[in-house]
């Protein structure tokens, strides 16, 4: 049985990079991002699952990292908000989505709903404006009402289908 204080090794690939480090198997996602690996983007909020802050990709597949231990995910390949761009002097589109329309404000939740609505689009790319409310509902945001948000990701979604992503 682990020792639920003695560290053990996690390895995953991050934003396309190796990672390895040691962390208790109580540990959770987020706080192996934000502390072991320096990746601060992953913002952890309710520490509940119920705001989407934390929101990562895991496999493809949107994950609440406040909910999810390192150790659940060793092997695995995960995908934070750092990761989107591939470069600090640029964009991701979806990001300037954002900025295009004011979809973000304090930025709190901003890194959540990026990689929420990346992950969605990516399962189903075709979402409609019901489709993406219904998609990004489990995220919070106490800042812009939501309607930007929609705005930003429902462009977004029509500039991949016309790039034909």
């Amino acid at each position: 049985m682990l020792d639920p204080n003695e560290p053990v090794p996690v390895t995953l690939t991050v934003n396309g990079t190796a990672e390895t480090a040691r962390t208790t198997p109580r540990t959770t996602l987020a706080d192996f991002l934000r502390h072991e690996l320096g990746l601060t983007g992953t913002h952890v909020g309710c520490e509940q699952g119920v705001c989407g802050a934390c929101t990562v990709r895991v496999d493809g597949a949107a994950v609440r990292s406040c909910l999810t231990l390192a150790v659940q995910v060793d092997g695995s390949t995960v995908d934070t908000v750092e990761g989107l761009a591939g470069s600090a002097a640029v964009l991701h589109p979806l990001q300037q989505k954002f900025w295009e329309n004011q979809a973000l404000q304090c930025g709190f939740c901003t890194p959540g709903f990026l990689m929420a609505a990346i992950a969605a689009l990516e399962e189903e790319p075709d979402l409609d404006r019901a489709g993406i409310r219904d998609r990004l509902s489990g995220n919070l945001c106490r800042c812009t009402g939501y309607a930007p948000i929609v705005d930003a990701v429902a462009e977004y979604a029509e500039q991949r289908r016309e790039a034909g992503a």
